[in-house]
């Protein structure tokens, strides 16, 4: 006598080893040959919409052809599809006597065949939901009732294979998506943030020409170059340049991170890594795989992360913070910053070794005012798109003698700088003429007239220093750290400027808010 626990628990092992579903039905069939006449074993589903057996999986042990995934059926199928709809495992010894049956041997190249034919069911799911299993014997009058029988004891195992692999499909399916998703909105992230390079053909043309030679390369580019260059929308055309662009672009501010989730950021953790860990995450170097990694500020990297930094270089790999496991990296590294490397390097707060790896391909980006050629289409570009966002009608003029007084400015914030006196100047337009009043000296011009008391008085150096700091707050609207923020207009470190604030008393704005 057959041990039919046996028998189960081997089929399951078969049916539920693999998401890929004919892998599934392949193990299944394999086995079931030794307990029945077998040589193929079909799963589909009758489509009403489409009058057509669809085939889902398909298999056969002869090495022959399987069935199509769409077989066409006339009107008569549907009605005896529906007669063995209660039916738990049917007997079809003559697949010529049914249009279904007959269709699936046609198919198979095999008109003289034996079945048994199963409709899967779930508890829960829909009748009809998960379709119906075929195997299949050469000649007629092969299976008996206790065929029927083994054949029935393998539904629930069959329907979860199915179940799982189809859902399985869908999440493939909606992995592809949002991978197509992904880069549609990383391009246009690009696109948003800048891609657009004003003065390819003068100013920055040897810089755009060094651009075009590197990008096509996998070394690390190292860009330098004053706040507010432009160093990020040059290292969107060296991503977009490169082999790479259809991959992801992950970009860092190093300075705005707190050092104590420098580490978590970059390189990710493990759940329980440490207080606060609830769940495992993955890092900015993990999520830059196959594509390219922008380093803005890379000077503010405390000396532990960057001797990882040194290892990510060196070695292709990552370790995430409370893990053992290595992790393979492959990213191409873009670093940005306003920093002498060289002198920190003397100093001892930047690593030696690491300079060298980082400093293969230089780029300096020269001030604006080193490129003043590239002003006034710099000037027209922001006029028109600021003008497009803040819902202007048609596009302001200047006012006479405008151009020349913006040419003529020493521009310390570079195209940072220019574009906020642009924004500001279309604020406050009056009648559709633009008038510029620029930071640097207009700034400390009224700082100096509010704040210098009475003339007998002269003010101590820290109340002159918060009230600068003040000043400054007030002007980014409280913004401590990241771009445009107060610690980037006074070019020292967020978290320097906070223990500033601390010592002279000065209350955090956004906080009280």
């Amino acid at each position: 006598m057959m041990d039919e626990n046996l028998f189960f628990r081997k089929a399951t092992e078969k049916i539920c080893g693999s998401l890929d579903i004919e892998t599934a039905i392949k193990g299944c069939l394999e086995l079931l040959k030794d307990y029945m006449p077998a040589f193929s074993m079909h799963m589909g589903i009758f489509d009403s919409k489409r009058g057509a057996f669809r085939v889902y999986a398909s298999c056969r042990l002869d090495g022959g052809d399987t069935l199509k995934k769409i077989i066409p059926l006339s009107a008569k199928a549907e009605l005896e599809y529906k007669e063995i709809d209660d039916i738990r495992v049917r007997i079809i010894n003559d697949s010529s006597l049914r249009t279904i049956s007959k269709a699936i041997a046609d198919g198979m190249g095999k008109p003289a065949c034996s079945m048994l034919v199963m409709h899967m069911r779930r508890e829960g799911e829909k009748p009809k939901q998960l379709g119906g299993v075929q195997i299949c014997a050469e000649g007629k009058n092969q299976y008996t009732k206790y065929h029927a029988h083994l054949l029935s004891l393998l539904n629930e195992p069959l329907a979860i294979a199915v179940s799982n692999a189809l859902k399985h499909q869908e999440v493939l399916r909606l992995k592809n998506l949002l991978a197509d998703d992904n880069q549609f909105l990383s391009q246009e992230l690009i696109r948003i943030s800048g891609n657009e390079i004003i003065g390819r053909n003068n100013g920055l043309k040897e810089v755009m020409e060094t651009v075009q030679r590197v990008a096509r390369l996998d070394n690390p580019v190292l860009l330098l170059g004053e706040t507010g260059v432009g160093k990020e929308v040059v290292a969107n055309a060296i991503h977009a340049g490169s082999y790479r662009s259809s991959k992801p672009f992950i970009k860092v501010n190093c300075g705005a991170i707190p050092e104590s989730l420098v580490d978590s950021e970059l390189f990710g953790h493990e759940k329980g890594a440490f207080t606060g860990a609830i769940a495992k995450k993955r890092g900015r170097f993990e999520r830059a795989h196959q594509g390219s990694i922008l380093l803005d500020e890379i000077g503010e990297l405390p000396p532990q992360i960057q001797v990882r930094l040194l290892r990510v270089l060196q070695e292709k790999e990552i370790e995430r913070v409370g893990g053992t496991k290595t992790i393979p990296v492959n990213s191409r590294i873009i670093i940005a910053t306003h920093r002498d490397l060289k002198k920190m390097v003397q100093s001892g707060t930047f690593r030696e070794d690491l300079f060298y790896r980082l400093n293969v391909c230089p780029i300096v980006i020269p001030p604006l005012r080193e490129r003043r050629e590239d002003i006034p289409a710099l000037v027209y570009h922001f006029i028109e798109n600021k003008s497009k966002e803040m819902g202007f009608q048609s596009t302001p003029e200047l006012a006479s003698g405008s151009m020349e007084q913006l040419k003529n400015h020493e521009w310390p914030g570079n195209v940072r700088e220019l574009e906020n006196v642009v924004e500001r100047a279309l604020i406050k337009c009056r009648k559709g003429t633009l008038k510029f009043e620029w930071s640097s000296s207009f700034m400390r011009k009224n700082l100096l007239s509010y704040y210098e008391g009475p003339k007998t008085e002269p003010l101590k150096l820290d109340k002159m220093i918060s009230m600068y700091i003040q000043q400054i707050l007030k002007a980014v609207n409280g913004k401590i750290s990241g771009p445009g923020g107060a610690a980037e207009s006074l070019d020292i470190h967020p978290n320097t400027l906070r223990k500033k604030m601390d010592k002279l008393g000065i209350a955090y704005k956004r906080r009280l808010n």
